[in-house]
This record gives C-alpha cells, structure tokens and sequence, in this order.
C-alpha cells in the first residue's frame, strides 16, 4: 500500500470516529494547552523551553497512549469505555514519558547537526510508542524495534508525516501572523489545543502504516 492509501484510510477512519476521539483526546489536549499557558506566564523567557517540554511529557503519553489502544480496539471490532482506555494508558504512562523523553531528546540534537539527522530519527522511531504500547516493550526495546522496522521503509513513512505535518505547520504559521504574541491567554490555549488536536491525525496515519510493515514478512527470517 502505497503513502497515499495510507492517508486515505486514515482520513476515513479518523471522520468515522471522530466522535470518540474527540470524547477521549481533546479534554487532556485542553487540559496541556492550559498548563503550557500557565508555565508560559510562570517561567522566564530563558527556562521556559525545557519546562514546556516536561509539561509535555506529563499530559501527552496519557491522551497519546489511550488513543493507541483506542486504534487497537477498533482494529479487532471492539469499543473499550473511555475510561478503560484511560485508565490503561495511565499504567502505561511511567514508560511512554520515559520513551517521549528520549525520542525528544534525540530528535533536537538530530536537528541541531544540520538537520537531517533530526529528520532520520523522527522517522525511524515513528513506531516506538506503537511497540510500547501494543507489544510491552521497555523504551529502549521499543526504539530498537522502531529502527528495524522502519528499514526499507523511511520514504514512505516520511511521506505520510509530511503530508499531516506540513499543512499543519503552515497553519500554525498562519495563526501565528493572523494572531500575533502576546495572544489572549484563553485565545492562546484554543489555538495550541485545535493544533494538538489535528496532531493526533499523525497518530492515526502511523498506526496504520505500523499495522501494515508489521504484517510484512521478516526480512531476517528470508535471510537465515
């Protein structure tokens, strides 16, 4: 299936389900755009990079990690509560904050070396939280799996993101000039809260292409 089938069967399933996602996503997405706005209007100029992303990674694994399992669920015809979901990712959340960290980590220092090693990591470990989450593997076992499974596969998945991010990244540039900083705090958390939100659409695009290289014969297996 090529990048293009992939996004069309995401887009599907992210209209078809929208009612859920929304009911299991956005309230923490508001909740973290909130928090953001406060620790912004709490923190200098010069600390305030470093305290974003810890804020980060208290409220994204939780509302990333239940949509994971809600993808899961779907994918074998069931519809877990809201809370189930919830309550599941909150065990999961000691590990995947760990894991958010280090891709984080890895991924500004790629990018501080001229870019491209940035690029090549948040490709190849697209499929860490996936393997976290659905097959129980520690953050390091996860980002290994995520390098092997991504072989032969970067431009593909690179497509797929570019194709969700970069429209949102314009976006986001757009609202910046239509609605310069200093912004409403309430009219801030709206905006970063519609942006987060339409991230989750990356979630869902990845989880596909993670479902379908996962089915792909073991290359090692061919090999032995």
């Amino acid at each position: 299936m090529n990048a293009f089938d992939v996004l069309r069967d995401s887009l599907y399933f992210f209209k078809r389900h929208l009612g859920r996602i929304v009911q299991l996503c956005l309230p923490l997405v508001i909740f973290e755009a909130a928090l953001q706005q406060v620790v912004d209007r709490a923190s200098d100029p010069d600390g305030y990079s470093a305290i974003s992303v810890i804020v980060g990674l208290l409220v994204y694994p939780l509302y990333t990690g239940a949509l994971i399992l809600f993808l899961d669920a779907r994918t074998r015809g069931e519809s877990p509560a809201t809370l189930d979901l919830l309550a599941m990712a909150a065990r999961l959340w000691p590990r995947f904050a760990l894991l958010t960290a280090l891709n984080t980590l890895l991924i500004l220092l790629g990018l501080s070396l001229y870019f491209l090693p940035g690029l090549w990591l948040m490709v190849t470990l697209a499929f860490g939280e996936y393997l976290l989450v659905l097959r129980g593997l520690n953050p390091l076992q996860a980002m290994k799996e995520s390098l092997r499974l991504s072989r032969g596969h970067f431009l593909r998945i690179l497509v797929c993101i570019l194709c969700v991010m970069g429209p949102l990244w314009l976006l986001k540039g757009l609202t910046l000039q239509l609605y310069p900083e200093p912004q409403n705090p309430l009219l801030a958390v709206l905006i970063d809260s519609g942006h987060s939100f339409l991230q989750l659409f990356t979630s869902v695009v990845l989880f596909r292409l993670f479902m379908l290289i996962s089915e792909l014969p073991d290359k090692r297996i061919g090999s032995a």
